[in-house]
C-alpha cells in the first residue's frame, strides 16, 4: 500500500512540473450585465490563469450542449441576441489529455425596449472624427439617420453607468455603383468602352474593382473599361481610396463577342430612269446611339470584291436608318454600316445590295447572245461586254441571296462569258476595271419543252418588236396562243407576235400557250419593258433639253433682230414719203393732191403699204383757231391728170400731228391737231369706195 501512495503523489508532482503551475479557468462577458435586449451584442471571453500562449482550445456550452465548437480563440462575439439565447454559459478548456472547466454564467435576453438606455453615436469617413451632430444629418429616430451626401459611415453605441461602448459598427458606404454605357445601350460588343459612375459620390475619390468572366480586376483610378474579345458578363463597385468598405456591386452587363452585321434593303431593285431609290440599315435596337453610313460598292477585278466610297451626305452618318438616292439611272451597287460611340464603334459592312438598270450605259453594256430572256439548260449562251475598259468579269445574282462570278457557271474569255453548263436563273451584269456597271438583264432558265423568246433589253418607243415560241429543237411553233398580263392577245395561225411601234402600254408579262396539245404547255412569263424613244430617264435628259433649250434662245434671238433690222429699213422707206406741211386741215384736198404729186415725181410704185406713225402739220399762229380740231376719219383720194389713172395706196395714217412750218412760233403743247383715222379714196370726180 505504502507503494501506491508512492506511486500517485510522483505522477501529481509530474503533472505539476509539467504544467508549471496550476490553472484557474474562468468565462467572463462584455459588457458585464446579466440582463440584454434583443438587438443588443455581447462578447464571450474564455481564459485560464497561466495558460497564456499555450496550446489550449476553447469551447463554449449553453445549456450543457456545444454552443461554440472548439477552437484556438480566446473570445467571442455573439451577432445580435434574440431571447431564445437566454441560458446558462461555460467554457471548456483542453490541452491534450487535460480538460479545464471555467465558472458558469446566466445571460437573459428580454424583447426590445425603449428603456434600454442605449445611445448611438455616428461617424463619417473616420472613425477618430467626431461624432455626426443635427447640421450634418437628419435623425430620424435614435438609431436611425438619413444622409444627403454619399460616403462612409460608422456608428457605436453607449449604455450604463458607468459608461460601456460598444466596438465601431462595420462601415457602410451610401452609395450604389451603376453602370453608364454613355447612354444605357441593351448590347455591348467587344472593343466598346463603359464606364463605371458612382451616382452622389461626391468629391471623394474613389477606386474602381471590376469582375470579368473569370477574373476580378485590382483596384484602379481609371472608371474606364474597354470590353475585351471575352464575352461574359460584367460589373463593377466603387471604393474609397485608403478604405477597405466598398459600394454595392453594380447591375451585370452582359457583352455579346459578334461584332452586329447590318442588313440592307434597296427599294425598288428596278427603279424606272430617273426614279429615287431608297436604302434601308437595318440593326438591332436601331436607337442606341447608332448613326448610319452609306457607301457605294466600286467593282475590284483583281481581288474579286468591292471597295467602298462614301455617299456624298454620309460622312457624318446620318441619324435615320433610311437614306434616297435620287435621279438613279444605271446599275449600281450599295452596302452601309452602323457606328456609335467615341471614338467609333463600327459594325461590319453589310452585304452589298443592288439596284439595277436595263438602260445602256455608254461606259459599260452588256450583250446576251441569243438575244431572249428565256433559254433552255445547258444551252450555250454568251454575254459580252463592251464599253471604255479592257477587263471585265460578268456578275450574277441570284435568290435567296448568291453573288456569283462567272466562273461558277461558265467560262470567261476576254469580255464574253460564255454559260456552258447548268445555270441558275438571276440577274446578270458587267463590272470594268475603271468601277463601271453595266446595264443588267434577267434571265431565266428553263426546263420545260418550249421558251418564250422576247428581247433581253428594254426596247425604245417606236421600234417593232416579234415575239415567238421555240421548242428545244429551235423550231419557232405556230399554233400558239399569246397572253400579256395572263390575257389573251393573239389566237390566230400567225407563229409570232409582232408589235409594229412599241408604246408604254405594251408593258408586261408575256407568255404563249400551245393552242392544240392535250396538255397545254404554257412557257414561262417574262417581262417586256418599253423605254422612252430617247432611252434615257427625265435626269439623263436634262443636259439635252438644256442644250437644245440655249440653241433655240439663241436662234430666237437671231430672229429678233433680223425681224427689227428689216422693220426699221421699212419703216424708214415709209417716213421717207412723209412731209412736213403748213396747209390748213380744212383744205385736205390739196394735201392729197400734193401726195399724189410727190407719188408721180417720185415714181413711186403703185400698191405701196406704207404705214405713217407720225406727221406734223403747221402751227402757225394764223391757224391757231384750227388747233383744237380732230379728224377722226380723213378720206385720201387721188387727183389724176386727165386721161391718166391711179390706183390707191395702201397707206393708213394712225396718228396725223400738224406741225408748224420753218421760222413760225409753235403753239401751246395743248393746242395739236390729231388724224386718228386716214382712208385712201378715189380720183377727184370718182365715188366714194
Amino acid at each position: 500500500m505504502g507503494h501506491t501512495f508512492l506511486s500517485l503523489l510522483g505522477f501529481l508532482l509530474l503533472n505539476l512540473l509539467y504544467h508549471g503551475e496550476a490553472q484557474d479557468a474562468a468565462l467572463t462577458i462584455e459588457p458585464n450585465w446579466t440582463i440584454f435586449f434583443s438587438g443588443e451584442s455581447v462578447t464571450f471571453k474564455c481564459d485560464i490563469t497561466g495558460g497564456k500562449g499555450s496550446d489550449w482550445s476553447y469551447a463554449i456550452h449553453k445549456n450543457g450542449q456545444d454552443f461554440l465548437s472548439y477552437g484556438k480563440h480566446e473570445s467571442y462575439k455573439s451577432p445580435l441576441l434574440y431571447t431564445g439565447d437566454t441560458g446558462e454559459y461555460q467554457c471548456f478548456f483542453q490541452h491534450g489529455r487535460s480538460t479545464q472547466i471555467s465558472n458558469k454564467i446566466d445571460l437573459t435576453v428580454s424583447g426590445p425596449s425603449s428603456a434600454s438606455g442605449w445611445r448611438y453615436f455616428w461617424y463619417k469617413k473616420e472613425k477618430t472624427s467626431e461624432p455626426l451632430k443635427t447640421q450634418d444629418v437628419f435623425f430620424l429616430t435614435n438609431d436611425q439617420i438619413s444622409v444627403s451626401r454619399g460616403g462612409v459611415y460608422w456608428c457605436r453605441g453607449r449604455r450604463g453607468n458607468p459608461v460601456y461602448y460598444t466596438e465601431y459598427s462595420d462601415a457602410v458606404v451610401t452609395n450604389r455603383a451603376v453602370v453608364t454605357l454613355r447612354p444605357n445601350w441593351p448590347e455591348m460588343y467587344s472593343g466598346e468602352t463603359i464606364t463605371c459612375e458612382i451616382k452622389d459620390g461626391g468629391d471623394s475619390e474613389w477606386d474602381y474593382i471590376w469582375t470579368t468572366p473569370g477574373s476580378e480586376t485590382p483596384p484602379t483610378s481609371d472608371p474606364k473599361l474597354t470590353l475585351t474579345s471575352q464575352s461574359g458578363d460584367y460589373r463593377c463597385k466603387g471604393r474609397l481610396k485608403g478604405e477597405m468598405p466598398s459600394t454595392h456591386w453594380s447591375d451585370v452587363l452582359t457583352l455579346s463577342d459578334k461584332r452586329p452585321l447590318p442588313v440592307l434593303t434597296v427599294s425598288p431593285s428596278w427603279p424606272s430612269p430617273g426614279a429615287s431609290v431608297t436604302l434601308n440599315c437595318r440593326v438591332d435596337h436601331p436607337s442606341a446611339g447608332w448613326s448610319f453610313y452609306w457607301y457605294k460598292a466600286v467593282p475590284q477585278l483583281s481581288g474579286n470584291f468591292y471597295s467602298y466610297e462614301l455617299l456624298a451626305g454620309s460622312k457624318n452618318g446620318t441619324e435615320q436608318d433610311l437614306f434616297i438616292i435620287d435621279g438613279h439611272t444605271h446599275t449600281a451597287g450599295y452596302v452601309c454600316r452602323a457606328g456609335r460611340g467615341d471614338p467609333v464603334f463600327y459594325s461590319w459592312y453589310s452585304n452589298p445590295e443592288f439596284v439595277w438598270s436595263g438602260d445602256i450605259n455608254s461606259a459599260a453594256s452588256l450583250t446576251v447572245s441569243p438575244d431572249s430572256v428565256q433559254h433552255f439548260t445547258k444551252t450555250p449562251v454568251s454575254l459580252s461586254c463592251e464599253g471604255n475598259s479592257t477587263e471585265w468579269r460578268v456578275r450574277m445574282f441570284s435568290k435567296p441571296d448568291y453573288l456569283l462570278p462567272c466562273s461558277s457557271w461558265g467560262t470567261m474569255t476576254g469580255s464574253t462569258c460564255t454559260i456552258t453548263r447548268s445555270w441558275l436563273s438571276g440577274v446578270y451584269w458587267c463590272e470594268s476595271e475603271t468601277g463601271q456597271f453595266s446595264n443588267a438583264v434577267n434571265i431565266t432558265m428553263e426546263y420545260g419543252e418550249m421558251i418564250l423568246v422576247s428581247p433581253v433589253r428594254p426596247v425604245a418607243e417606236g421600234l417593232p418588236v416579234t415575239l415567238s415560241c421555240k421548242l428545244k429543237t429551235g423550231t419557232v411553233l405556230y399554233d400558239v396562243d399569246f397572253y400579256k398580263n395572263d390575257k389573251l392577245i393573239q389566237n390566230d395561225t400567225r407563229r409570232e407576235l409582232t408589235i409594229s411601234a412599241v408604246s408604254k402600254s405594251d408593258e408586261g408579262f408575256y407568255k404563249c400557250k400551245r393552242r392544240d396539245s392535250v396538255d397545254g404547255r404554257t412557257s414561262s412569263k417574262s417581262w417586256f419593258s418599253v423605254k422612252s424613244a430617247s432611252g434615257h430617264g427625265e435626269a439623263s435628259e436634262f443636259p439635252v433639253l438644256l442644250i437644245v433649250g440655249l440653241l433655240c434662245g439663241v436662234s430666237l434671238i437671231i430672229l429678233l433682230l433680223l425681224f427689227l433690222y428689216l422693220y426699221r429699213k421699212s419703216k424708214d422707206s415709209c417716213y421717207s414719203r412723209s412731209q412736213r406741211t403748213n396747209q390748213s386741215p380744212a383744205t385736205d384736198h390739196m394735201i392729197n393732191q400734193d401726195e399724189t404729186n410727190q407719188r408721180e415725181n417720185a415714181s413711186v410704185v403703185q400698191d405701196n403699204a406704207c404705214l405713217y406713225a407720225t406727221v406734223r402739220g403747221p402751227e402757225e399762229p394764223a391757224n391757231d383757231e384750227y388747233t383744237d380740231v380732230t379728224y377722226s376719219v380723213v378720206e385720201l383720194k387721188n387727183i389724176s391728170k386727165k386721161g391718166k389713172k391711179n390706183e390707191p395706196e395702201d397707206c393708213v395714217y394712225s396718228d396725223v400731228q400738224m406741225a408748224s412750218a420753218a421760222g413760225k412760233s409753235s403753239p401751246a403743247p395743248a393746242d395739236e391737231t390729231v388724224y386718228s383715222e386716214l382712208k385712201p379714196g378715189t380720183a377727184l370726180g370718182k365715188n366714194a369706195a
